[in-house]
């Protein structure tokens, strides 16, 4: 029997569950709020793991092309004091594929393939049983039902609600991200300073980090820990302001890692939120969550690799077994909720070291992830 599926979102994990289905012949609706693909910018570089967003690539027939589009070399990590000394430089061997970087918009345009999403389709509403099934409302008007809907929309999802009241809670700590172009001819210092990585600077409370991108494109992110309201007198879109404001911030600091900042172009403000940490919810029949939507956490690297390898395996799931469509999506919630528990709390942690009143909890953190 062909259920009636839909995906809302057109992000890594709903793009997995899409792109897996349709390798095992299974359609799929996919609806995406944005007007088109490019409608804004996709976001920095993302390191995909191993066992997590390697494995959804394999899952999907796409590994061996992930392998030609990403970086290795990105994943070189060094570590600056608040004088420019480097207290680390961790750099990988030629055959290190653990965590490579791709950046978001190949990643995105890799699992679009065949995939046809309806871009400019924002949902307002998904309510479950109805004599027809799950009827998902939109902005436009319109009104469809399915058999299964899938909330892969991220932090703000409007499908959340459908199963859950918890709704994410700001966590003291704000980034603002700015980013450079062309660094290796405009700004050949930097592009030094930076290396094939991420270069990153830990103070008391506040840490900057510059992450290369491809094209000689570097994403710039001042993270700090503030009140939701801490911009109040600050107006945001006028740059010349914000970078005042950051340059205040970080007063003191060697002038070569301030440049990242006096050189970064428009910047872009990303109060961090999350979802609480064993984030779960009594199952509802016709849906269910992925990634953000199911377990926002803190952005150190699990939450894409957790929501495609979640979208991968519910998709395999759903192919593997047709017929029980609503025993699948039982198992994969708890298979969900046991592994994302797990990596929200590691996450939660290593928040509080990385922005902490001791910069040492940064480095310790460091070490114990990749020792040199």
């Amino acid at each position: 029997m062909r259920h009636r599926i839909a995906v809302i979102g057109s992000g890594p994990a709903g793009l997995t569950f899409a792109r897996v289905l349709h390798r095992h012949g299974q359609s799929v609706a996919v609806f995406e709020r944005d007007p088109s693909p490019d409608a804004r910018p996709p976001g920095g570089t993302l390191d995909l793991h191993e066992g997590l967003g390697q494995r959804a690539l394999d899952k999907a027939g796409l590994l061996a092309d992930f392998q030609k589009l990403s970086r290795p070399e990105g994943q070189a990590m060094r570590i600056l004091d608040t004088d420019g000394t480097v207290l680390r430089d961790w750099r990988p061997g030629p055959d290190e594929r653990a965590n490579p970087e791709i950046d978001r918009k190949q990643l995105r345009d890799l699992l679009l393939g065949p995939v046809e999403v309806q871009w400019g389709r924002s949902v307002t509403r998904v309510v479950p049983g109805t004599r027809d099934g799950v009827l998902v409302s939109f902005a436009d008007g319109g009104r469809e039902a399915f058999d299964l809907v899938v909330g892969a929309d991220g932090a703000w999802s409007r499908v959340r609600p459908a199963v859950s009241p918890a709704a994410p809670q700001y966590t003291g700590v704000a980034t603002v991200e700015t980013s450079l172009d062309d660094v290796d001819t405009r700004h050949p210092g930097l592009a030094r300073l930076i290396g094939d990585g991420s270069t990153a600077v830990y103070g008391a409370n506040r840490n900057l980090v510059a992450q290369r991108n491809s094209g000689g494109h570097v994403k710039v992110y001042a993270t700090f820990r503030a009140p939701l309201d801490w911009h109040t007198n600050l107006d945001l879109g006028d740059a010349e302001a914000v970078r005042s404001s950051l340059l205040a911030l970080f007063d003191g600091w060697t002038a070569p890692v301030l440049d990242l900042l006096r050189h970064g172009t428009a910047f872009t403000h990303r109060p961090l939120h999350v979802l609480p940490v064993s984030h779960t919810w009594t199952h509802v029949p016709g849906v269910t969550l992925l990634g953000d939507a199911a377990h926002l956490m803190p952005p150190l690297g699990a939450g894409a690799n957790l929501a495609m390898l979640e979208g991968a395996e519910l998709a395999e799931s759903l192919a593997a077994d047709p017929d029980d469509l609503d025993g699948t999506v039982r198992a994969f919630e708890e298979r969900m909720w046991a592994r994302a528990g797990k990596w929200a709390k590691i996450t939660t942690a290593g928040l509080e070291r990385l922005v902490s009143p001791d910069p040492a909890e940064a480095h310790a953190l460091f070490d114990e992830l990749q020792p040199s």
